[in-house]
């Protein structure tokens, strides 16, 4: 397929696709399903629904179950931060960042249908297709991401960006709706109860990951760098981090800029990913179905972050993008107080319909900030948003950690959910220190 022009409609809009594509991941495996199928299998409980046991035997300890994925999860972002400088210096460097995308894409994705295998039995290998599918998920997106500046013009970025995440919330919908069906009307499909079409969701996902992003692969240029390979093109990538790095001491607003993300970003990620188990553990289903109720509000999450997504575009054309991500990091303290006190599936379902209102929002006006604030006419754009990744990654290793032992020691996750807040306070004091005119449309 001959290269599209930059600014391309055809091009953009086959770059956001991939949003469509992998979104599936971050809705069925990270957030809704997968969590919900595992707090089944690893929580015991009596009669009435009261917690017996949530503790886990791995590897000859006793670990709390929130604990034990938590730390998983943590060690997979601190792999997935090690090796995006490795991976987009050599991507850079060899100009075919295409290869790299297509190759995590397809690890995610097949880790992710590896996860119809997940039993308490064989827990390790359950374990390390989650970790896999989550490693081939988030390195795939150092190298969408840098896309962005390649094939967008800064006034087209923020729309962009917001109608990846827009797509991508869409899309992932669809196919939860689909899983939901399966789920819950089993013996329409002839299934002899609901484990079976559950494991079958993580199927599907890896499918769908794979076969949308066949239209993205199609119209993206391999990259923007044609070098012949050297001695040294392992280390390529670090030597870039560092130079880009270094580079930061002569760019104070970018510096300023990526320190304020690094912490509010903590915290947002850290909420996403525990959400669902917030729920299972947290709330009073009473009566009602805690599998629907839970699917419901991500549902309700994703529904609202599509119009979050598009309205957060709209705000930051008319008063900034640095005013509006402090507007935003001011609801998400806001939500994480009220969610300390919740305790009834009502109030669960407000405070997903805040969280969605934001998170796409988030996201989308976070990244696009990030490659307006970019030198401009950089070439290496890969380096740069692997410093970027890396600075969110390591975050989320800190976030799940703390949850993780909060979890471990209190046994109650509102309490790192209330310690979070900190990280938002933090987030609006650094992001005031940033002139507002800095990313310009």
């Amino acid at each position: 397929m001959k290269n599209l022009p930059k600014g391309s409609k055809k091009l953009l809009n086959a770059w956001a696709f991939y949003d469509w594509a992998n979104s599936v991941y971050s809705l069925v495996i990270a957030s809704a399903i997968f969590p919900i199928f595992y707090g089944a299998i690893t929580i015991l409980k009596d009669e009435d629904g009261a917690i017996i046991k949530d503790t886990i035997d791995f590897l000859g300890y006793s670990i709390n179950n929130d604990s034990l994925i938590s730390y998983v999860t943590a060690l997979a972002f601190l792999v997935v931060s090690l090796i995006s400088p490795l991976l987009s210096g050599i991507a850079d460097y060899v100009g075919n960042k295409k290869l790299f995308l297509k190759f995590f894409c397809y690890l995610g994705a097949v880790s992710c249908i590896g996860l119809f295998w997940f039993n308490l039995e064989y827990l390790w290998f359950g374990l390390l297709c989650y970790f896999l599918a989550l490693i081939g998920f988030w390195s795939s997106l150092v190298f969408y991401n840098s896309y962005l500046p390649d094939i967008a013009y800064p006034n087209q970025q923020d729309n962009i960006s917001a109608k990846g995440f827009s797509l991508g919330y869409i899309g992932s919908v669809i196919l939860l709706i689909l899983c939901l069906i399966m789920i819950l009307k089993y013996d329409w499909f002839g299934f002899e109860d609901e484990g079976f079409p559950t494991r079958l969701s993580f199927v599907l996902t890896g499918v769908w990951w794979i076969g949308f992003s066949q239209y993205t692969y199609y119209y993206l240029p391999k990259g923007n760098k044609q070098q012949k390979m050297a001695k040294n093109v392992l280390f390529n990538g670090f030597k870039e981090l560092k130079l880009i790095y270094n580079s930061l001491t002569h760019q104070l607003i970018l510096k300023r800029y990526l320190v304020a993300f690094f912490t509010y970003s903590m915290a947002v990620q850290t909420i996403m990913l525990v959400a669902t188990y917030f729920g299972i553990e947290e709330l009073d289903w009473g009566e009602q179905d805690a599998t629907t109720g839970l699917i419901v509000s991500i549902l309700l999450i994703q529904l609202v972050a599509v119009a979050g997504a598009t309205l957060t575009s709209k705000t930051a054309l008319k008063i900034g993008n640095i005013r509006t991500l402090i507007i935003l990091n001011l609801f998400w303290i806001a939500i994480c107080v009220y969610a300390y006190f919740i305790t009834t599936p009502f109030q669960f379902y407000f405070a997903a319909a805040g969280v969605g209102l934001i998170m796409g929002g988030t996201q989308a006006l976070s990244r696009s900030t990030y490659s307006k604030m970019l030198p401009e006419g950089t070439p290496d754009t890969t380096s740069y948003f692997s410093f970027y990744d890396v600075s969110e990654k390591i975050g989320i290793v800190i976030g799940m950690v703390l949850y993780g032992i909060v979890a471990q020691l209190t046994g109650s996750v509102r309490n790192a959910i209330i310690f979070l807040v900190l990280f938002f306070i933090a987030g609006v004091v650094l992001l005031s220190r940033i002139p507002l005119n800095s990313a310009k449309n």
